[in-house]
């Protein structure tokens, strides 16, 4: 039985997608890009599978695997067919230059709400989506995951603290068995829904700070907060 992606092993994970605990964020994705193209419905794959390749891939990003965020980027030495978007320009929409295989740049007009491995038309070509983490936020399926600093007294017993959300400003109670984990969950703050997607959820883990200062997280969600009150 294929594991449920919140309980999905890092080793269950590089085996669907084929690739080793050496492996780089880089050859991740391309191991991603392949497979994804191998289950994909429109390709004689099946939904179920092209899901467990999805969810593989972002197991693999998890933000709990330190492995990956500190892992230095290594640069391409040809362009990439596929079409590397940010957190934001996910969440709603918006036009992205594009270098293709062939030097051509173009310019592509998306929809809000792409997932990683969605497909979109461009150029006479079809490129695959992978939303790459910025800032601290990555985008796991439906949902954004994001790291917010509180006082050490929230993380220890809890209380109610105001989120900038990507809907705006939210005051969230964060009961004692979340303070303990760290991580909160706001409902129907993640992705926007698309298609047969309802809409994601925003997973914010909590880390103590003495001074209370703005991180690029907490700046990014801001910039999320004006996109959906546009």
């Amino acid at each position: 039985m294929t594991p449920a992606n919140a309980e999905m092993s890092l080793k269950y994970a590089r085996e669907v997608l084929g690739v080793t605990s050496a492996a780089t964020p880089a050859e991740v994705r391309q191991a991603f890009r392949e497979a994804a193209k191998r289950a994909h419905p429109d390709a004689g794959g099946d939904e179920g599978a092209f899901r467990q390749v999805v969810d593989a891939f972002h197991r693999l990003q998890d933000p709990l695997d330190d492995r990956f965020t500190a892992a230095p980027a290594r640069p391409r030495p040809t362009p990439d067919p596929d079409l590397e978007i940010s957190p934001l320009l996910a969440l709603e929409g918006g036009e992205v230059d594009h270098r293709m295989p062939d030097g051509k740049m173009i310019r592509i007009t998306l929809p809000p709400g792409l997932r990683s491995g969605d497909k979109v038309r461009a150029g006479g070509s079809e490129l695959c989506i992978y939303i790459r983490a910025q800032d601290g936020v990555i985008v796991r399926g439906d949902d954004l995951w994001m790291t917010v600093k509180v006082s050490p007294a929230v993380l220890k017993k809890g209380g109610r603290i105001s989120l900038e959300t990507p809907i705006g400003r939210r005051s969230v109670w964060i009961d004692r068995k979340a303070a303990e984990r760290g991580l909160v969950r706001v409902e129907d703050q993640g992705l926007p829904a698309r298609g047969r997607r309802s809409a994601g959820h925003l997973f914010v883990r909590l880390t103590a700070t003495q001074g209370m200062a703005d991180s690029a997280a907490l700046a990014l969600l801001r910039r999320f907060a004006a996109a959906w009150a546009a």
